[in-house]
């Protein structure tokens, strides 16, 4: 899915599918997420009103990735560090 903000409702049907498909209630997914139940709740009902930081702890600690395309430079070194717009190490 190509993430936009028109397509947030279908992030957060998305989550709640995934984590009932892993069998995770949201205490366990919290838990598991190091994140509130209440923001497991927060982000099934409207994942454009949580924050980008926890909804990231959420996505990985499910065992999902997002990843970002069309950089104009580089964003990591070969070693996996991050770099600045001109491909150095900060």
């Amino acid at each position: 899915m190509q993430l936009s903000t028109d397509k947030l409702a279908v992030l957060s049907t998305q989550l709640t599918a995934e984590r009932k498909r892993q069998g995770l209630s949201r205490e366990a997914a919290a838990a598991v997420c190091n994140v509130s139940t209440s923001f497991i709740r927060d982000a099934e009902t409207d994942a454009g009103k949580c924050s980008l930081a926890k909804l990231l702890l959420l996505i990985n600690g499910i065992g999902l990735k997002i990843t970002i395309d069309g950089w104009s430079h580089s964003a990591e070194s070969a070693d996996g560090q991050p770099t600045d717009a001109a491909g150095h190490t900060p």
